[in-house]
């Protein structure tokens, strides 16, 4: 292994008024930085990349069970497996969270108690009573958002009439009608397409009464109005789609819907161009892909099948084969984890020429997408590239991965500096492309931001479009202050504004990507610093001040989930090293590095760290879905702290930032 510590440079003594109680001092940040490169470098593949495990909850193992027993193949031991990891992460009340620390929540405790039945526990158990008074706590299972009722349903756990209708008919509406599937967005569409299939066919297992939920409905299952409730107003968005779905439900036993077959050969069609050669599933996503499954299977597909087998397979690939905790990954995050680990690595001193880096570059090159996929529906671009999340997803790149991506090979000594060249024009023209209207920049598509689609019936999951967010635009910022952009171009002071316009009033910025006002907070400092901004201007320091504002007593920064729900909580949370290193560069991208939060934080990173250079962290600091779906990417904990100490340390020599191997010729 190449000693990384020879690379780091050296660090100019702290100001001599800094309070000797609060200094860093350099020798301790220099052996920290070596420590950190030496784990990130220790855990690189030997292809050159990096990948890290995404930690969820337990609904992902909940439903797996489910899916099982809807095929009528249970794996026994697997489903053993997966009853532990459930039942490990029973609350105390008897129910089950979407992350940790918070409190339990209605469609994970009812999937997890369904899931335990399922797999043979008496509902006369103490931990099956305790779960099924949390659950009737909460409103039992009327008060499940429609996806999760819809995996009840193919179950007999739901009537399929009091779900809204995903009419397959919606892929054959034109790109110039009001509503088309990509006016959602990506991972919508790829869940509701398989879905719109399932829900033409109905496929229903009937379940022995043993099984069954009837407990879990507080008025019955009989009496019990189980409809979507109607907004007072007469007229509503939210009331023209439920009457909209009650003429599709009235429709459809009369068999008058004459483009059904045709649409359904063409969903049929869609799905399988998306789960062939490229692509590591539907969005190699865990739903779309568990969704994928089942209409694959409602569609008449064997298990035989050579197309069901890779979709299996695919999905087979989320596993982890841990004996002590089954766990199920909710997709794979090489590409951004190979990134944002070179950026620490390079940014912390270790040379561009490093064949550790080297290699990781050239892994990254080899996974640029330059096919057009679903994001040319919505931006006429037209040439092909970015990246995406996951190993082959090549329908989905998105502009996060590439802005992250690009900010890597930036960095790296390029062997062929022409072919760096044209794969940056190419793809920062790319990136450039999916500025929105509004100044902004979403993830996958391109103005996917109509706000009555989020009253459509089967929109509860808080997602259904890809609005532009300042996390994704002062990235993108980021990246083309490094490469030689400044005010002068039009779209630098277009995504400014939109930085100003969506700041909150007392300073910070919402993280759509990352929990929560910490992440958008950091990230929008870093961004406007590389772009050259005056960082001195009240706006920018109220950000500053912000962070301050909620840093723990000892140094620390956290923050959890539930401020997508509460805002007033924002800022509060326990300790974690990730969160406290996008606060440290936040703080330090304004300047003043003797500042005491800097070095309080930073003392928090060097007291915390680990013998083998990485940092503890049980909570969640990565969001998927907002008040819907977390995850924890373990390596937050081992490159962003490394990234914090390293970006102090390049402020206070003056560096800034390491210089780039690719600068824009505008």
């Amino acid at each position: 292994m190449p000693n990384p510590s020879k690379n780091l440079i050296v660090l100019p003594s702290a100001q001599p008024e800094v309070s000797e109680s609060y200094s860093a001092t350099d020798q301790e940040i220099a052996r920290a930085i070596a420590r950190a490169q030496e784990n990130l470098l220790r855990q690189q593949k030997p292809d050159g990349h990096w990948c890290g495990e995404l930690i969820v909850d337990s609904t992902l193992c909940s439903d797996y069970i489910l899916f099982m027993h809807w095929c009528r193949e249970v794996d026994a031991q697997l489903q053993r497996r997966c009853i532990r990891h459930i039942l490990k992460r029973q609350l105390p009340d008897g129910g089950w969270n979407i992350y940790h620390g918070g409190p339990s929540e209605i469609n994970a405790s009812v999937k997890a108690y369904f899931a335990l039945k399922l797999a043979g526990c008496s509902a006369d158990a103490p931990f099956m009573r305790e779960a099924r008074a949390n659950i009737m706590r909460r409103g039992g299972i009327p008060q499940m958002n429609t996806f999760s009722k819809l995996y009840l349903a193919l179950l007999g756990q739901f009537p399929w009439k009091y779900l809204p209708a995903i009419p397959v008919e919606m892929i054959l509406l034109p790109s110039w009608a009001p509503f088309h599937i990509y006016k959602m967005s990506s991972w919508s569409r790829a869940m509701l397409m398989p879905l719109s299939i399932i829900n033409h066919f109905k496929p229903t297992r009937i379940l022995p009464g043993e099984k069954q939920l009837h407990e879990l409905y507080p008025l019955g299952t009989e009496q019990a109005d189980l409809r979507l409730p109607r907004s007072e107003k007469f007229w509503t968005w939210r009331n023209f789609f439920l009457r909209v779905d009650d003429c599709f439900k009235f429709l459809r036993p009369l068999r008058i819907l004459p483009l059904r077959r045709r649409a359904l050969e063409e969903a049929e069609r869609w799905m399988l161009e998306r789960i062939g050669e490229g692509s590591d599933g539907l969005a190699a996503v865990y739903p779309a892909m568990l969704n994928c499954l089942i209409a694959l299977r409602a569609l008449g597909y064997t298990k035989t099948n050579p197309v069901y087998a890779k979709a299996e397979k695919d999905f087979a690939e989320l596993f982890v084969d841990n004996p002590e905790d089954f766990r199920i990954q909710p997709c794979l995050s090489p590409v951004w984890d190979t990134a944002i680990s070179i950026i620490s690595l390079a940014e912390s001193g270790v040379s561009p020429e490093h064949p550790a880096l080297q290699k990781a570059v050239d892994w990254l090159i080899g996974k640029e997408v330059r096919i057009r996929g679903d994001w040319a529906v919505n931006n006429p671009y037209p040439q092909a590239s970015g990246w995406a999340f996951e190993y082959n997803n090549i329908y989905y790149p998105d502009t996060d991965d590439t802005g992250m991506v690009l900010m890597a090979l930036r960095l790296v000594q390029p062997k062929d500096g022409e072919s760096l060249n044209e794969l940056f024009r190419r793809a920062l023209g790319w990136q450039l492309s999916f500025q929105c209207r509004d100044g902004g920049w979403g993830a996958f598509d391109k103005n996917v931001t109509t706000p009555w689609l989020e009253d459509m019936p089967f929109a509860d999951h808080n997602a259904i479009l890809d609005p532009t967010c300042s996390d994704l635009t002062a990235r993108t910022l980021e990246l083309l202050g490094y490469i030689g952009f400044d005010r002068r171009a039009k779209c630098v002071r277009d995504a400014i504004n939109y930085l100003i316009d969506t700041q909150d009033e007392d300073g910070s910025w919402y993280g759509r990507w990352g929990v929560n006002y910490i992440y958008g907070t950091w990230q929008v400092l870093r961004g406007l610093r590389a772009i050259g901004e005056d960082m001195t201007q009240d706006w920018i320091l109220r950000g500053r001040d912000w962070l301050e504002t909620c840093q723990n007593s000892d140094g620390s920064w956290g923050e959890t989930c539930a401020t997508y729900e509460n805002p007033g909580a924002k800022g509060i949370g326990e300790s974690t090293a990730s969160q406290t290193a996008w606060a440290v560069m936040g703080i330090c991208a304004c300047g003043d590095l003797d500042r005491p939060s800097i070095q309080r934080g930073l003392r928090y990173l060097l007291r915390s760290q680990k013998p083998d250079g990485s940092w503890d962290e049980e909570q969640i600091t990565g969001t998927g879905f907002p008040g819907v779906f977390y995850l924890k990417y373990d390596m937050y904990r081992q490159n962003f702290p490394l990234l914090a100490l390293a970006t102090y340390v390049n402020y206070r020599s003056g560096l800034g930032h390491r210089p780039s191997f690719y600068r824009c010729d505008r």
